[in-house]
């Protein structure tokens, strides 16, 4: 198709003139674009934000960290039922010292009482007359802040000493420090808070951690030594019997943390606490493992699942906005058609082709359509930054969403502009000049 130069910027402004000339129409064609668009743009924007929080989150429990677990979000990928899990038993710390002193490529190994599986315990911390909100107190070693490689932010993490005589210390997270020391400008370091029912001296202030920007953060909790935990919040460790144990069967929040020896490779470690706590659980050959091992990998491998059938979910949600935006183009398109037979019976007449008919009809399309995706994108990024500002949620807004809202929006012009501008362009002139 050879379109001079100037006779396609003429096709061109008359198509712009037609769309401004018309501005209601042109207003509801690009309606159901911008919908569509905005929907694309906002849903984007906000699954990117909570995609790279999450993925932070995951990334700040260190690469080379085993969790032990009773069971965990990786149990249910494997279709196992609920109820099956229930009857696992309960992890325990004669498992982690087993791991300990069996497991020859384990470097170290954490024990975590409060959280993995189970409710967390939850607590406010008092400082003379400000408190927190329900923070989640957890119990473990002096191998926590290495084996997850948590910064400080200030003082040091409580020492095997510590732990072995049951000292009352605590490390607290950034919520904690933001609202019991911040507001005065008060070095927490040294001073003693109350946890639940008793009194703990601050040793140490942990490094702000990732979150999703929304609800419980990664900040809400505390850290304190586990022989501690156990005395004061009763959770002792119970027999590891199939089902139901010692203690009824009740259920403990107890996760245990190895790390592999230097340059051991991560299967071969996980290999290794496999084979130990299949051997404590009296486990067959046959039997499938009653405990989970989870990693860096296999959970983000995890939420990538996730976020790609979410991603999905959104594309098919936002295709049918724009399928119902496209109708309305070919709707309004065939109507101007019908309008303007006329019009075009004298453009033939007066020597204009088949490709130049065509080409302003698509222009006119493509117009309405790119104009929906621009007004579409700043709907959605504005919709985004609302959302953010109000709620916290996290949020991205990647250039190539931009470009994807754009390129869907013009694609969607020519695509349903198409039928009506070859409906335009195969009118035969002398009928067309007939056409009252």
């Amino acid at each position: 198709m050879s379109i001079r130069l100037g006779l396609l910027r003429e096709v061109v402004a008359m198509a712009f003139d037609t769309v401004i000339g018309n501005k209601l129409r042109s207003a509801l064609t690009v309606l159901g674009v911008v919908i569509g668009i905005t929907s694309i743009v906002g849903m984007t924007s906000m699954i990117r934000g909570l995609d790279e929080s999450l993925r932070d989150m995951i990334r700040s429990i260190g690469p080379n960290i085993i969790m032990i677990q009773r069971f965990g979000p990786l149990s249910f990928t494997n279709g196992i039922e609920f109820n099956a899990l229930t009857k696992r038993p309960n992890l325990t710390i004669s498992d982690a010292r087993a791991i300990e002193q069996q497991a020859s490529t384990i470097q170290l190994v954490d024990i975590q009482l409060g959280v993995g599986g189970g409710p967390p315990m939850q607590e406010r911390v008092f400082y003379r007359d400000l408190r927190t909100k329900l923070l989640i107190v957890f119990g473990t070693t002096e191998n926590f802040a290495e084996g997850t490689r948590l910064g400080l932010a200030a003082g040091r993490f409580f020492t095997g000493t510590e732990v072995q005589y049951r000292s009352n210390v605590v490390v607290l997270g950034q919520t904690a420090q933001q609202a019991l020391f911040a507001p005065t400008g008060t070095d927490p370091i040294g001073k003693t808070v109350r946890v639940g029912a008793e009194r703990f001296t601050v040793i140490g202030v942990f490094e702000k951690r990732p979150g999703i920007g929304f609800g419980p953060t990664q900040d809400d909790f505390v850290a304190i030594p586990y022989p501690v935990y156990q005395r004061q919040f009763g959770t002792r460790a119970v027999g590891f019997g199939r089902g139901r144990g010692p203690g009824g069967g009740v259920f403990q929040a107890i996760q245990i943390a190895a790390v592999p020896r230097e340059g051991v490779p991560q299967a071969e470690a996980m290999a290794d606490v496999e084979r130990v706590m299949r051997i404590r659980h009296q486990l067959k050959l046959d039997e499938p493992n009653d405990f989970d091992i989870a990693t860096q990998d296999a959970i983000l491998g995890l939420w990538d699942q996730i976020s790609q059938a979410t991603f999905l979910a959104l594309i098919v949600i936002s295709s049918i906005a724009l399928m119902v935006g496209g109708i309305g183009v070919m709707a309004i398109m065939s109507i101007s058609v019908t309008e303007r037979t006329r019009e075009i019976g004298v453009r033939k007449a007066l020597g204009a082709r088949r490709a130049e008919i065509l080409f302003q009809f698509l222009t006119e399309a493509a117009f309405l359509t790119s104009l929906g995706g621009v007004i579409g994108i700043l709907f959605g990024a504005g919709i985004g930054w609302l959302v953010h500002l109000v709620t916290g949620f996290p949020l991205s807004l990647p250039w190539w969403s931009f470009a994807i809202g754009l390129g869907f929006s013009a694609s969607v012009g020519i695509f349903f502009g198409m039928w009506p501008a070859v409906r335009a362009s195969r009118l035969d002139p002398i009928e067309a000049l007939r056409h009252e």
